[in-house]
């Protein structure tokens, strides 16, 4: 094996055999046990199988030289090919729902650090509303000052010796 110099970019491996594209062959494979899971396919099968049995019990039409050894083959090969193309659809499926539910975790992230980012501003407004004046609060202040008043101009009015207005 020749030995490199540059380890900065690691080695391409040679890709000797068939290419093929994974997406168009799992959506190939998808399509294929969508169409295997449903009734319509149950039926077809049924009906294939229960022609070819009926054919071959009467020897004037049979076709198959040792009675459904061929049927047999024909099923055998079928399922061969059906459970490996549906175990890749489920697992791309599986691939499907995973990223799903990261991106689910990601909202739901976000959703709950905005909430608690609004409940923390909430807070803040409820605080600097409780420490606002109220008209209420106002009013009180000012009815307390008046009087106050009031009894300081009367005090003093009570120290003054009676004078005569004009002087």
């Amino acid at each position: 094996m020749k030995r490199r110099t540059d380890l900065t970019t690691p080695r391409q491996r040679r890709r000797v055999g068939i290419h093929y594209d994974p997406d168009a062959f799992g959506s190939f494979s998808e399509s294929i046990a969508r169409f295997l899971g449903t009734g319509r396919y149950l039926v077809i099968q049924s009906f294939v199988v229960v022609t070819w049995v009926i054919v071959n019990i009467y020897k004037p039409f049979q076709f198959d030289g040792y009675p459904f050894i061929f049927l047999t083959l024909i099923l055998s090969l079928q399922a061969s090919y059906a459970a490996p193309l549906i175990l890749l659809a489920q697992n791309r499926q599986e691939d499907r729902d995973n990223e799903q539910l990261e991106r689910d975790r990601g909202l739901a992230a976000r959703t709950q650090a905005d909430t608690e980012y609004l409940a923390r501003e909430l807070a803040g407004v409820r605080l600097v509303l409780a420490d606002l004046v109220t008209m209420e609060d106002l009013r009180e202040q000012t009815d307390a000052i008046t009087e106050a008043l009031e009894k300081l101009n009367a005090a003093v009015l009570q120290q003054q010796p009676d004078s005569q207005p004009g002087e």
